[in-house]
């Protein structure tokens, strides 16, 4: 009786997981990877932006 028990819950298991996502899933996935890819590149240009900035300072002040 536990082997069978066990064996509905392994295939439940396997059942779940190898489900294909909905569409409503996919395109959640794909608005967070956007919106991730956003953060990542604002923050590399806020960072270059600093950098430049930096340097110009520095060059004012030499000056």
């Amino acid at each position: 009786m536990k082997k069978a028990i066990l064996g509905i819950i392994l295939l439940g298991a396997i059942f779940v997981s190898c489900r294909e996502k909905s569409t409503e899933e996919k395109v959640e996935d794909a608005i967070e990877a956007v919106g991730n890819d956003i953060e990542e590149q604002t923050d590399s240009v806020i960072q270059k932006v600093e950098e430049v900035v930096d340097e110009a300072e520095k060059t004012e002040k030499q000056n």
